[in-house]
Formats: structure tokens, C-alpha cells, sequence
């Protein structure tokens, strides 16, 4: 390679190099010729830049990225999230101090010139010849402006950006044409006002709006002489004229700044004197983007909205559309989260659960009718740390829960209840429940049994709990025997349909298995698809799904079009008022007393799973649904002997303690509100105990003064026959899709 002569100078060969690329950047610039095809700048060599006239001549300026604001259904801020922390304000709303600091330290003949700037390009020749390096650029504000659109446009995409800023000739041509492009099209003062929004000024602040935001707390609007030549500073290096990090070194960029600005007369010396011995005085606001800073643990929610607008087709054919819709911000996006109901969920789970506990809990509320999510809250908040999680509790894998969700114990209950009753069966049905029987074969969808080759038994909670019983009692003491034999008498297929109808699933998105022990909640399911589904019992049948978003705006005030919850109806008025009438007594002298609510109409079901390992309470008034889990996210500690929330617990049960959760969740949510009653369903009782064993009295087996000749234990209440003992076709097989592993392992406890 050549070498630099002896006295320190160019070779003659450098200098004739520098001279020929400086006269062909500005000749073709000016007179807008096509380069030569070929000769010695190689300019249509492979891997080099096209001739001029094949540059396309329209520069795609892509939206600014800017942040996103997510807002409660009141209004209320919720969280920002943002790639990039821009909010982008017209020229009017930037200071004029701003405006002037930023013009005469990157190009202060910038209202005077073209694209170009000749004499720039001629004083940095000779600067970098002198200096035998490149120790000054040639750049306009207009190129500047240029180079950071591709960047923008490069996005997060590391090979795109390093295309984007590469200094090569054949970038410096392209930036020159479009810059031509820009300065026709936009003129002197937009071409300022959208470099002033798009430039970097360090510490994660897009745009002069974000950075005055940053580094002063005030807006761009309001910035004084020497807080706007600190930033215009900042621009041409933000890490190593980061005031932050290096006071010194920044203050004596500043104080370049104002110099700059008293030599062009932008201000006067003794204004200039006067705001460089004016000492730095930031006021740093440190970034706030993302969801770890919703307000009132709001986090999951945040997360939960991010999610959807990822995977909803609404919003882009693809998943790379939406994200590229997502990650340009500068959205408005209304949810339906209800900030009452959210500090009271919260509010909750602080009393009873405690962040550092071994267990955890996850509350969801939603309104019936709408499917509009209300509240989701954790006792383990959103962030990174030993108790702290991203994971969502409350939701399904797809939607950033845990894998599987949370077995659901007795909750499960009253969907076999619905499809029984859509059956045709009647609210009084008695099955004989003794405290343990064997699963009995069930029929499936297909047609085909399944079968208990293993033999594997249900036992109720409690020895004492013995039949017969009708359903009434038997929802109320949860009682296991009574729905196993329930499910054996209708088939497993009307509540896999009733199930799905009601948009049951497991956590991982797969359809519940046809076993039955899935009549007891075996299988792992989340939070909120329990609390919308139990929201159809209070809507009286019909079934709504689930929404998070109301409405979405974009930063030029369009509106995007959003999913709506669809609803269907998926059993007769008839069914669930009876199921309503059915939960009601479980909060009125079941297990679930310790949630019922005081002041108007509830219903809800208790559930507590094998090992005490999870806790549910899952039930609703006739406006607002909930669910609350209680238990390890991991599924390793039983809830024995255990402290939660500061109190000791010998045994968790799901009336024990989601029950309160749930209560006072509940009672916040809804203070002050209307409280509309159920429509009640008359359900007759059996004959007391005191009246069994009496002439007439409809004992199983005891026909005595019966006039139905001893076919019926109660009047019009008939006992399906072979429950007990796993039926007639004991020792056939359905595919090897039973076992212990099909029953899903010991039983609920109610």
C-alpha cells in the first residue's frame, strides 16, 4: 500500500484518491448523471454500488417507531411498552433553543445549502488530507436524516444496521440521492423537525421529546439554552457525551455547543458565557417500558394483552406482521381492565398470600355476558427476580401461562352437573355414593368403553360421607362418588361437549381426555378459562369468549379494528339457573361457606386437589366471575402443615383459603354496584335422616308402604342401576387408554 512521504504528508496517489472521490460525490450529485459504468472507482464492480440513475429515487420513510401506551377501561395508564422510546412532536413543540443548538453543531450552513454542502465537503477534504485520516465528515443534517431512516428501518436486526451506517461510497451516493429526494419533497423545516424526532440521544431515548423526557423531565418544548445544547451535544457520540455517566466530558461538549451558537449569532456572547457557567443540573427520569411497570401488579395482564395482539390474525396474517405492527408502537390500546376490581384482586392477595410464601395464587375475574376481562392479578409479581416470575399464572401456555395449568379438582363438578341436566336428567337424580367405589366403565365419544383394568378406586373426602344422595347435597359436601357415578350414567360424551361448548381446556391448548376422572379435575386447566366458564352459569347459558382489548389507535389517530368476544349459547336457561340454585347452596351451607359473599346473590364451587396440592375456588354473581388457585407452580408441595400468608394451615381446602380470596376480592370488585339476584330454581329435598329406615320411607331397598312397588328410593327420583362396582363390562379394555394414568391418580377432596 502506498506510504506516507517521509515529512508526514500524503503520497501524491492519496491525495489524487480523496480529490477524485470528493469531485465524484459532488458532480454527480449536482449535475445528477449517471456515474461511469466502469474505471478507476470500480463503481460497478460486483459487491459495489449501482450506477446513479438505477438508485430508486423514492425514499420509503417507514413510521417512526414510537412507544405504546396501554390504558385501563377507565383511561387510566396501565403500562408503556416501546423497541424504541419516541414520542414524535411537530417542530412548534420543540424548543427554538433546540432547534438552533442542533443546526450549528452538525450543519450550520444547513438553511443556506443544498443536499449538499460544497463547502463542507471541501473544508473536510482538506482537514482529512491534512490530518492523513478521516477526522471530519461532510455530512448535512438532510444525509444525517437519510442514514437514519435506513437505520430505523434496520430495526433491532443487527446485519441491516451494520448496512445501514457501513461508510462505503456507495452509501455515501445512495444517502446523497435520496437526501436530493428529501430536500425537494420536505423542505428546510420538516426535514429538521423529523430529524429531531428520529436521531438517538442515548440512554435508551429515541427523538429530542424522549430525551428532554430523560435527561430534564420536562418536554422538548421547555428546554432552556443550556439544557438544549447538552443534547444537540449528545448526537454525534451518545455514549461518550453521555451526561449521565460523564458530567466532565459532557459539559465540555455543551459548552462547545453554546460557543458554535454565539459564532453564527444564533445567540450572543453573554448569553453563551452566561449558560456555560450555568452547572449541569439533570433531572434524570429513569426508562419506564414494559410491562414489569404496570401499576396495581397489573404486569401479567399487560403481558397477557401483548400476547394476544401477537397471535390474533386481526392484527396481521402472520406472526412476523404483527410483530412488526407491535413493535412500531405508537399505539393507544383500551383494555377492558376494570382498575376497581384490579386494586381489589391485588388488594387481596396481599392480605392472604404472601409474595415469599412456598405456594403461590392467581386471581381472575371477568363479566359475564361480555367475556371482558376485569381483573388478573399474582401473589408473585412480574419481573426477573428469586420470587418474582414471568410466567402467568392465570392463563394458557399460548398466552404465556404455565405448561399444563392447575388441576382443577371439584370445580370440574358442576360441568358434568350442566351436561347431566341437558340429558334430561333431573335436578333431584340420587346415585347410591358410597364413600368408595371403583371407576365404572364409562362410554366414550367413540363408542368404545372405558374400561378400569386397574381397578383404581374413589374414595370420598370423608368416611362419613355415605349415600345415597341427590345432587343437591352432593354438590354442596362435593361429594366424589356421587359425579363419578353421574358421569358413568350419561357418557363421558355430553360433557366433553358440554366442556368444549364452554371453551374448557387444558393449559397446553389440548382438549380434556375422556376419562372419568376427569369428573373430579384431574387435568390441569387455567384460571381464567375456569372463571369465563363458570361466567355462562351466571349468563344463563350463553357462553361469551374471552377479551382483553376494547379499542386501539394509532399515533396518526386511525382506529385498528380489534376481536370482539363472539358468544354462543350452550345450554337452556333452565340449566343454569338449576346450576346456579345448586352453587348458591354450596356457598349458603356447603363447603364453599367461608367465600359466600353477604350483600348480594353468589354461587361458586369449592376444589382441592390429590395431595392438597392445589386450591381452588372458582364462582360468580350475576355481573362478575372469578377464579382463585392456590397452590405451587411446580406442583411439588402439598398444602399441609404450611404457612400462607402468615397463617398455619394443617389442611388446605379450597373453601379454606381461595375462599377468602375470593370473598374479598369480590366484595371490592363489585361495592357500590346494583346486585341483581339469580333466577332460583325449586329443587325438593330427599326425606331427612331422622325419616330413613321408617315404614315408607324410600330407603334403597326398602320397599315398606312404597306404591311404586320398590322400584324407586324416593318418589319420582330413580337411581340409574350397576353404578356401583364399575358395571358389567368389567374387564374390557378401550385401547389401553385407561389405568391409573387415565384416571389422572387419587381423586379431588373436595
Amino acid at each position: 500500500m502506498p506510504k506516507k512521504r517521509s515529512g508526514g504528508g500524503l503520497t501524491g496517489t492519496q491525495q489524487a484518491a480523496k480529490f477524485l472521490g470528493v469531485s465524484v460525490l459532488a458532480g454527480a450529485v449536482l449535475a445528477g448523471i449517471a456515474l461511469p459504468a466502469a474505471g478507476a472507482l470500480g463503481l460497478a464492480a460486483k459487491g459495489t454500488v449501482q450506477g446513479f440513475d438505477e438508485i430508486p429515487a423514492n425514499l420509503k420513510r417507514p413510521p417512526l417507531s414510537q412507544r405504546t401506551t396501554i390504558l385501563d377501561s377507565k383511561g387510566g395508564q396501565i403500562a408503556t411498552v416501546y423497541s424504541r422510546d419516541r414520542t414524535v412532536v411537530p417542530l412548534a413543540d420543540i424548543s427554538p433553543y433546540m432547534q438552533k443548538a442542533i443546526v450549528a453543531i452538525e450543519d450550520s450552513r444547513f438553511y443556506e445549502h443544498g443536499a449538499i454542502d460544497l463547502k463542507g465537503v471541501l473544508r473536510a477534504l482538506n482537514r482529512n488530507a491534512q490530518s492523513g485520516g478521516v477526522s471530519q465528515g461532510a455530512s448535512t443534517l438532510t444525509q444525517q436524516y437519510v442514514k437514519n431512516v435506513f437505520v430505523e428501518e434496520a430495526g433491532d436486526n443487527p446485519d441491516k444496521v451494520a448496512q445501514a451506517t457501513q461508510q462505503t461510497l456507495g452509501r455515501k451516493i445512495q444517502e446523497l440521492k435520496y437526501a436530493i429526494q428529501v430536500e425537494e419533497e420536505l423542505g428546510k423545516k420538516k426535514i429538521l423537525e423529523n430529524y429531531l424526532n428520529i436521531t438517538f440521544f442515548g440512554q435508551q431515548a429515541y427523538g429530542v421529546e424522549a430525551a428532554a423526557q430523560r435527561y430534564y423531565s420536562k418536554s422538548a418544548k421547555d428546554l432552556k439554552v443550556e439544557e438544549a445544547a447538552m443534547l444537540a451535544g449528545i448526537v454525534q457520540s451518545p455514549s461518550r457525551y453521555d451526561p449521565v455517566n460523564d458530567t466532565q466530558e459532557a459539559t465540555k461538549r455543551r459548552n462547545t455547543v453554546l460557543q458554535r451558537m454565539a459564532d453564527i449569532r444564533d445567540i450572543s456572547q453573554a448569553e453563551a458565557d452566561r449558560a456555560k457557567a450555568t452547572p449541569v443540573n439533570l433531572k434524570v427520569s429513569k426508562p419506564k417500558n414494559g410491562c414489569i411497570t404496570a401499576v396495581s401488579g397489573s404486569g401479567f395482564f399487560c403481558d397477557y394483552v401483548r400476547e394476544v395482539f401477537l397471535s390474533d390474525p386481526v392484527f396481521g396474517k402472520n406472526k412476523e406482521d404483527r410483530a412488526k405492527v407491535w413493535n412500531q408502537g405508537g399505539l393507544t390500546i383500551r383494555t377492558t381492565l376494570d382498575p376497581k376490581a384490579q386494586k381489589s384482586a391485588q388488594a387481596s392477595i396481599k392480605d392472604h398470600v404472601y409474595q415469599t410464601d412456598s405456594v403461590a395464587t392467581a386471581v381472575t375475574m371477568v363479566q359475564p355476558g361480555t367475556g371482558k376481562i376485569m381483573a388478573m392479578g399474582q401473589s408473585r409479581p412480574y419481573g426477573f427476580g428469586k420470587t418474582e416470575t414471568q410466567i402467568n399464572y392465570s392463563v394458557d401456555k399460548q398466552r404465556g401461562g404455565s405448561n399444563y395449568g392447575f388441576p382443577t379438582g371439584s370445580t370440574f363438578k358442576p360441568f358434568v352437573a350442566a351436561a347431566a341436566l341437558e340429558q334430561g336428567r333431573p335436578p333431584t337424580q340420587v346415585y347410591p355414593a358410597p364413600f368408595k367405589i371403583p371407576y365404572p366403565t364409562v362410554q366414550t365419544c367413540s363408542g368404545k368403553p372405558w374400561v378400569n383394568t386397574d381397578n383404581a378406586e374413589v374414595p370420598n373426602e370423608d368416611e362419613s360421607e355415605v349415600g345415597p344422595y341427590a345432587l343437591k347435597e352432593a354438590m354442596a359436601k362435593s361429594v366424589n362418588t356421587y359425579f363419578v357415578q353421574m358421569i358413568a350414567d350419561i357418557g363421558m360424551c355430553p360433557v366433553m361437549e358440554m366442556t368444549t361448548k364452554m371453551g374448557v381446556v387444558q393449559g397446553n391448548g389440548e382438549k380434556l381426555p375422556e376419562v372419568p376422572a376427569i369428573s373430579l379435575g384431574s387435568k390441569g386447566v387455567s384460571p381464567l378459562t375456569m372463571a369465563n366458564a363458570y361466567a355462562t352459569f351466571a349468563n344463563r347459558g350463553t357462553y361469551c369468549t374471552p377479551t382483553a382489548i376494547e379499542s386501539i389507535r394509532t399515533a396518526d389517530g386511525k382506529s385498528l379494528r380489534v376481536p370482539k368476544s363472539t358468544c354462543d349459547k350452550v345450554m337452556s336457561e333452565r340449566t343454569a339457573d338449576t346450576v346456579n340454585t345448586l352453587l348458591r347452596g354450596v356457598v349458603d351451607s356447603g363447603t364453599g361457606q367461608q367465600a359466600g359473599l353477604q350483600s348480594r346473590d353468589n354461587a361458586g364451587k369449592t376444589g382441592t386437589t390429590d395431595a392438597r396440592r392445589n386450591a381452588w375456588f372458582v364462582g360468580y354473581t350475576p355481573t362478575l366471575s372469578g377464579a382463585v388457585w392456590v397452590g405451587s407452580p411446580t406442583q411439588q408441595v402439598k398444602m399441609e402443615n404450611i404457612t400462607i400468608g402468615g397463617q398455619w394451615q394443617e389442611k388446605v381446602f379450597g373453601g379454606q383459603v381461595p375462599g377468602p380470596i375470593w370473598r374479598d376480592a369480590m366484595s371490592g370488585a363489585l361495592e357500590g354496584q346494583p346486585a341483581p339476584s339469580f333466577i332460583s330454581v325449586p329443587i325438593p329435598d330427599p326425606p331427612k335422616e331422622k325419616d330413613k329406615g321408617k315404614p315408607g320411607d324410600g330407603k334403597p331397598g326398602d320397599d315398606r308402604g312404597q306404591t311404586n312397588g320398590g322400584q324407586e328410593p324416593f318418589p319420582g327420583i330413580s337411581i340409574p342401576p350397576d353404578l356401583i362396582g364399575g358395571g358389567t363390562n368389567r374387564g374390557q379394555t378401550n385401547g389401553g387408554g385407561n389405568g391409573n394414568s387415565s384416571t389422572g391418580g387419587w381423586p379431588d377432596l373436595g
